[in-house]
Formats: structure tokens, sequence, C-alpha cells
């Protein structure tokens, strides 16, 4: 079967890619890019992790399946690791360690994928991944410059030292990120699918490790787990529909909200004047009570009502119109790495932009309200554009320029991707070079410029489909070192 694969590294989307070749379809390549992403960019994502995938499209009916991380027992905010990271132009806190972990949710996702939409067994899904991790990938410039800005972290433990600074030295640009666990992990995945994670002996090793060092994942809160179908949340742009991320998610909801105030307010194509305003508003939007109402029945049609008066990407659109976008993240990651199985466990209840009313106030079981938001676009014709994109509170914004640029501007999807990048935040404008802020700064807005474009300003994957013709074309985010690859 013919497509294109979108990802965040070229080993991920060839991993995809392959699949198309074999006869899979967009879900089958989707996940194996997934699993393939495990090695390739192994500080992303991996069976520690959570995230979302969106399916829609060739007569599917669309479905958004939830498997982020769920809140065990709330732990003390003051056993949280605290680590200052540096993107080169901005600092950024994040918080790991043992009490940062949160239930994963990726290997109940993927399995739950492929047994509603795959064509394909697991364990053929699984076993080129499985060669990857043991015979290893070389990191790339992009990828190296994930472990530097994270080494506070990967340093943090002895086991997650061992793995990603082997012998003291931290893993640069060309080495080889191997690990024969991780291999024999997906592996088994391939086999047994995911119930070796949740009620099984690797559960019970991740549980024993990350309790060990004074964290609150317990074995009932694996147990527990399931992936989660979900309604996708609507909204019109421009005479198309956009697909996205619902609640509990937080991301999908302000995405949401962005775009229907720019649709709204601007009959053209917004400008950085237009595009800030629609941010800060749904910026604003986030308050306490919105957080507290995520997960009530029925809080998106009420919240736009009320309101209109270290992640990685995999999209992929097959031959046959159907469109898979899966957004996975392990957070920054805990620094633990269980041994003998290769899993880093995430950090996600360290993560500070994921608490606003601060840490662990969530109750046991809930889902954190996430910023990713894998979101589809549709027309007449059916999917126009799929993407997503990883960096944590960027996220939103980096998807709305995006549609914006293939929308409104009607650029292809590697010029979309590529085009310079605004964002606004605690009340500053952060830009990339390129962007005309005259009026901005005229208007007595605070204005943060970057030198260059930056994985600050998120890595997003997409895959357009042009509405006249049918043709496919992808990009993977050069701030992330993403590619796409046709099938």
């Amino acid at each position: 079967m013919e497509g294109v694969v979108a990802a965040g590294h070229p080993v991920t989307a060839e991993a995809g890619a392959s699949v198309l070749r074999a006869g899979g379809n967009a879900v089958d390549a989707a996940v194996a890019a997934c699993l393939a992403s495990w090695t390739a960019e192994p500080l992303l994502t991996g069976p520690g992790a959570g995230g979302y995938l969106l399916v829609a499209g060739a007569g599917v009916e669309p479905t958004l399946l939830d498997f982020f991380v769920a809140a065990p027992e709330p732990g003390d905010p003051d056993a949280l690791l605290r680590a200052e990271c540096s993107f080169g132009d901005a600092m950024q806190v994040f918080h790991a360690g043992a009490a940062s972990c949160g239930a994963y949710g990726t290997t109940a996702g993927l399995e739950e994928a492929v047994r509603r939409w795959g064509t394909l067994p697991l364990a053929d899904l699984a076993a080129p991944a499985a060669r990857l991790a043991r015979e290893g990938v070389p990191l790339s410039d992009k990828q190296a410059f994930v472990f530097e800005i994270l080494e506070p972290i990967l340093v943090s433990d002895p086991d997650g030292s061992a793995v990603f600074a082997p012998g003291g030295r931290l893993l640069r640009t060309g080495d080889l990120f191997r690990s024969p666990e991780l291999a024999e992990t997906i592996e088994r995945f391939g086999a047994d699918g995911a119930a070796p994670f949740y009620t099984g002996d690797l559960a019970a090793a991740v549980v024993a490790h990350v309790g060990e060092r004074g964290g609150t994942l317990r074995a009932e809160d694996l147990a527990a787990y399931r992936a989660e179908p979900r309604e996708p949340a609507r909204v019109r742009y421009r005479g198309r529909e956009v697909l996205t991320n619902p609640p509990p998610s937080a991301g999908g909801t302000l995405l949401a909200l962005s775009l229907a105030l720019l649709d709204r307010r601007t009959a053209g194509p917004p400008g950085p004047e237009d595009l800030v305003a629609a941010m800060e508003e749904a910026q604003a939007a986030r308050t306490p009570a919105f957080d507290a109402g995520l997960a009530e029945p029925g809080f998106l049609d009420r919240f736009l009502a009320a309101n209109l008066g270290s992640t990685t990407h995999v999209s992929v659109v097959d031959e046959d119109g159907l469109a898979c976008g899966v957004t996975c993240t392990n957070g920054e990651g805990s620094g633990l790495v269980v041994p003998g199985t290769g899993i880093h466990v995430n950090n996600i209840m360290g993560e500070e932009d994921l608490s606003p009313r601060g840490y662990f106030t969530a109750p046991r079981g809930r889902r954190m309200p996430s910023m990713m938001s894998p979101t589809a676009v549709l027309g007449e014709g059916g999917i126009e554009l799929t993407l997503g994109s990883a960096g944590s509170n960027r996220i939103r914004s980096a998807l709305l320029q995006t549609i914006v640029a293939v929308v409104d501007h009607g650029l292809e999807a590697r010029a979309a991707v590529e085009a310079p990048r605004l964002h606004f935040e605690s009340g500053v404008v952060y830009a990339e070079p390129g962007i005309d802020l005259g009026g901005l700064e005229a208007a007595g807005r605070e204005v943060a410029r970057f030198r260059g474009l930056n994985l600050f300003f998120g890595g997003v994957q997409a895959v357009e489909r042009d509405r006249r013709t049918g043709a496919l074309t992808g990009a993977g985010d050069p701030r992330r070192g993403g590619a796409a690859v046709r099938a």
C-alpha cells in the first residue's frame, strides 16, 4: 500500500513506510513507527510512556484512543527531583525521580489500536523495532541535543546513568543507543501483547523499582489501566472540520478554542497579532475551574459555548485516505530505567505544565490533562491534513500555526512545518526569526527572540492530502530532526 509517514526521526518514518510497502494500513504503519521510535528517539517515548492515537478518514468512525498517563496515589512534592535544563535560548525547570512516575499507557494503547483497526500481526510490527534496539541507532544531532538538555535527569539514578551515560560519559552525536533489554521487551510485546506490562512480571519489576526509590506507583494502578476510546473534539475552521483531542486532555480543547476564535475574528489569513491574541485568550481560559472541569461529561461543549460568546509524533495517511496520528511522551523521563527491561519510566507526575493547580492534586486513576493533540483536518473530500507535535505548552501554538499555514496561506506540508513560529506564554511572545514582530512590539508586547529554529517551538509531523488531486506530501519538523518517507 502506498502512503506517506512523517515522524520525528528518519528511522522512525522508514519503519512505518516499510509496513505500508508490505501491505499494512496507516494504523499498522503508525504502530510500527512508534515501536521503532523507542530506540531512534529514546528520551521522548518508550514502553513507560503515554499518549493518544487519532484515526479518521476512509469511512472509519473518527476515534481518539486515550492511553495517556494516569495518576497514582498522591505523593510528596518535596520528593521530586528538580532539574534545570537549557534549550540554549530559554531555561526550563523539570521534575523527575521516582515520585514523578505515573501509570503508563503506551503498550495498552498500541495493542488496542492494532486490535481495532490493524491488519497485520502485532509480532510482525514489533520485530523490526526489536532489531533496532538490539543493533542500535546512532544518535542524530537533534537527539544528542535532547540528551544534552536532559543530562541532569539522565544521570540522576545509577541504572539510568548506565544506559544513557555508559562509562560516565553522556552519549553524543554518532554514538549508538542500543539496549538488548529493550529489544527483549519489544519482542515480548509482540508475542504477548500488553498484559505483561500491567498484570505480569514486567509490571511487577516496574512497581518494585519505582517503589524502592520512594515512588507511589502500585501494582493496582497498572492492573486497572485501560486504553479509552473517545469521541474527538470537533471545531469548524474555514469551512473544514478539525478533529482533535477531547477532554480530559487540555491541549485539544484549547486548540479548538483558538481555531474557533480565529475563524470568528479574521476573514483572511491571520497575522502575528491575531495569532498572539488567540493564544492569549486560550491561555487565559485555562483557569483552575477549567482543569477541574475537564473530567466532567459535556465539558467541551459548555467550555466552547462560554468562551466563544521530550514528546514525539507520527502522522500517516495511506492510499485509501485512512489517517492515523499518534503522539507519545515520556515527559522528560524520570531517570529510572528498570533493570532487565530497558523501560525508562515517565515523569508525568512531575510535569509542571500538566499540574497547574499544584503537584499531586489529581485523584488516583485520573488521566493527566496533557497538551498533546493528534489532529486531523477534514474537507468535503475527506482527510486534508493530519498532524501532531511535541513541545509541552508549545504544542497547541505549533499546531495552530501549521493549520493556518496550510488552510489560510495555501502552503504545502513542508513549507508549513518549516515556517517560523511564535508562542505566547506568561505575558511573553517567544519568536523565531523571520516573523514581522513590529505590530506586537508597537503594542507594547514583551518579545523574546530566538536566534534560529529551535525545538522549544515543538516538533510538528504532518501529512497533507491535496484536496483536488489526492496527492500526498509530508514533512518532518527540522527542529527535532523529523523526516517524511513515501511508501
